[in-house]
């Protein structure tokens, strides 16, 4: 008999990184969870997309990740659907700069609740049953979470802890579960008005000269998930080599 096929929840999955992240899982047989929080048409064109590709293969979950209770309600709506849990993608992320002088605690909760906070949580809900399939756990960190950015504090802060999460987890869930982390480099060219960095920064100061894509993390999330059996607590950096400068 043939084994249902395996199940992911990706966090922010509706756009960007982590539509392109549950695009290369779903291409490989995976059932997909899509998390949005407000980009419902988005999450409708890309459920549209790939239950055209195979039929009742994905689901949207919208919810608030700084609404406590939404959190283990992911959970439990993805394996009530599914069955099943195999990996959860932390992908969901807010960012933006918080100049020092004007930080308010309204923004330290804001960026450590979808950073540092949900992930954590939401691993703690999905932990029996990612034990119960032998899975694992993926978190989108960043190469800022082992250095500080200007103007960033509370952001690097956030992703500091998520790294931190990282490896207090891969020690709690192992052996049956693994988790690691992804840092990226500059990825997609922000949307802010505020800019941590010009294209042309981007250029100088990476070793392949050249920013990424987000093909390039969807690949590390499925290297990590699915061929890594070995590898649990690391911190994986696919930043073209820009954590090499300073």
């Amino acid at each position: 008999m043939t084994s249902p096929a395996r199940v992911a929840l990706i966090t922010g999955s509706a756009k960007r990184i982590g539509a392109e992240i549950a695009r290369r899982l779903h291409a490989d047989g995976w059932r997909v969870a899509l998390h949005y929080r407000s980009a419902r048409a988005e999450a409708d064109a890309l459920l549209d997309e790939l239950n055209g590709l195979r039929a009742c293969s994905a689901i949207a979950l919208q919810a608030e990740l700084a609404e406590f209770d939404r959190v283990p309600e992911l959970i439990a709506q993805t394996v009530g659907q599914f069955g099943r849990l195999d990996a959860l993608v932390n992908n969901a992320s807010t960012y933006y700069a918080t100049p020092l002088g004007n930080i308010t605690p309204a923004q330290w909760d804001e960026l450590f609740a979808s950073n540092a906070r949900a992930p954590f949580f939401l691993a703690q809900a999905a932990a029996p049953h990612l034990r119960a399939s032998g899975g694992a756990i993926v978190n989108i960190a960043d190469i800022y979470a082992e250095r500080p950015l200007r103007g960033h504090s509370v952001y690097c802060m956030a992703k500091a802890a998520l790294v931190m999460a990282t490896k207090a987890l891969a020690l709690e869930l192992g052996p049956q579960v693994r988790v690691n982390a992804i840092a990226p480099g500059n990825i997609l060219w922000s949307t802010n008005a505020v800019k941590a960095e010009t294209l042309d920064t981007v250029v100088d100061r990476t070793a392949l000269a050249r920013q990424g894509s987000p093909a390039d993390i969807a690949a590390a999330v499925r290297f990590l998930l699915s061929e890594a059996g070995y590898v649990t607590g690391t911190v994986l950096e696919v930043d073209g080599g820009r954590s090499l400068s300073i």
